[in-house]
């Protein structure tokens, strides 16, 4: 009866271990959930970044108001008999 009873503690101190260090165990698979949590916010504002880079690029290729506003932001560009003022505080 005694060989069963060590043999059965044994047994479940494997199991133990692979339960809670092996591989597999909870604390690596609470780690994976993090870095999953982690990588989907991360793609989140990627998309994000994304989004406005391509809304940005189409209104670049149709449209000439945004080539205009950089050109004037940007460069400080004006148009053709346009008056540039410079106000100084």
């Amino acid at each position: 009866m005694k060989p069963l009873i060590i043999a059965l503690l044994v047994l479940l101190g494997f199991l133990q271990y692979k339960l809670w260090l092996g591989e597999g165990s909870l604390a690596e698979i609470w780690r994976t959930h993090q870095a999953i949590d982690v990588q989907m916010q991360e793609n989140a504002a990627l998309k994000e970044r994304n989004a406005a880079l391509d809304a940005e690029v189409k209104d670049l290729k149709h449209g000439f108001a945004a080539i205009e506003e950089r050109a004037r932001a940007e460069l400080g560009m004006i148009k053709k008999d346009e008056t540039f003022y410079r106000v100084v505080e």
